[in-house]
């Protein structure tokens, strides 16, 4: 009697195990496809300092400091909403899938 108890202990909850892990993978999955790349807006809500409404390199974090020259295209030293709006989209990082 007890090895039933415990054998179907040990299946419900190998079972339960499974099928979270497989809801998490789901839920991860679809944060990454509504994952959108910033406006300018929201950039400026969290990075302009000194609210003049447009990015020096000073107040710029994250990958977008890494291309700044490519996006700052009069070379001002900051980025408008128009050079914004006309700078090159990152390349999306691919990824390599098992087939096996």
């Amino acid at each position: 009697m007890k090895q039933n108890i415990l054998k179907i202990g040990i299946l419900f909850f190998g079972f339960a195990f499974l099928t979270s892990n497989g809801v998490l993978a789901q839920e991860r999955s679809q944060n990454r496809q509504k994952r959108k790349p910033p406006t300018f807006k929201e950039l400026l809500k969290k990075m302009d300092a000194n609210k003049d409404g447009k990015l020096s390199k000073k107040e710029i974090k994250g990958p977008l400091k890494d291309d700044f020259d490519k996006v700052d295209l009069n070379e001002d030293g900051f980025i408008t909403e128009k050079e914004f709006a006309k700078a090159p989209k990152p390349e999306r990082k691919k990824r390599s899938r098992d087939n096996n």
